[in-house]
């Protein structure tokens, strides 16, 4: 009996992780209100992305991420603002004296 429950619990482990797996971005390279965002826009929404993402709990129609971009440049200005504002840059590794 026990053993059909961990098999039970991981189907739906797997199941759910399956569920957040991204797809496809279908509207990649296309065109949107800004144009096709790049790196420099992606810099910039990854470092308010914190702020954004709490105003829009409170208020319809903001998104945290720009779906008509230009792909990997996009995603990595965005991971590195995101790092930018929560101070990723990783000084706190060095050894005090």
């Amino acid at each position: 009996m026990k053993s059909v429950f961990i098999v039970l619990l991981l189907i739906l482990l797997l199941l759910s992780l399956a569920g957040c797996a991204p797809g496809p971005n279908q509207l990649k390279g296309t065109t949107g209100a800004h144009g096709v965002v790049g790196f420099w826009l992606g810099l910039w929404q990854g470092f308010i992305a914190p702020l954004v993402f709490v105003v829009s709990l409170f208020r319809s129609g903001l998104s945290i991420y720009e779906v008509h971009n230009n792909g990997a440049w996009y995603d990595c200005g965005y991971l590195f603002g995101l790092m930018c504002f929560f101070g990723g840059g990783g000084n706190r590794s060095a050894r005090r004296r």
